[in-house]
């Protein structure tokens, strides 16, 4: 089994709280995991792995963290095609549009997700967290 990278960036704890979660599903599927904010790792560290999944809240209008998560994901970007990826993240207002803009900005990089994105409306409640686990569970086994 590969080992699966998972890497975000929270604020209030909410998208902490779900990177958790995945990291639970994919060890129980039998991966081995390294779970990182997105501060304590590198693109090119991340870029090693075969299996990425990746955590961001919906920030200000509908995009990613701007000062350490953006950088860091546009440099993965062109790492990712032919990667098992997945993502996930948490919003507080407004529909949660940011995690379909950041599908469609993977799918014009060549990246095809392995799993539906995951969002949760502020803290994640039971069925986002088990949603969580099940995306983590479906890329470790990808």
């Amino acid at each position: 089994m590969d080992k699966v990278a998972i890497v975000f960036w929270t604020g209030s704890g909410n998208t902490e709280a779900m990177a958790q979660a995945v990291e639970e599903g994919a060890k129980n599927a039998g991966a081995e995991t390294v779970l990182n904010f997105v501060g304590d790792t590198s693109a090119a560290e991340v870029a090693t792995f075969d299996k990425i999944i990746l955590g961001c809240p919906a920030m200000g209008d509908e995009s990613l963290e701007e000062y350490d998560f953006e950088p860091f994901f546009e440099e993965l970007l062109p790492d990712l095609a032919g990667k098992k990826v997945g993502i996930f993240g948490s919003y507080a207002w407004n529909e949660g549009d940011w995690i379909m803009n950041w599908k469609a900005r993977l799918e014009e990089a060549g990246v095809t997700l392995a799993a539906e994105p995951v969002k949760a409306y502020s803290y994640p409640d039971d069925d986002a967290l088990e949603a969580c686990r099940e995306l983590g569970k479906t890329i470790a086994e990808a």
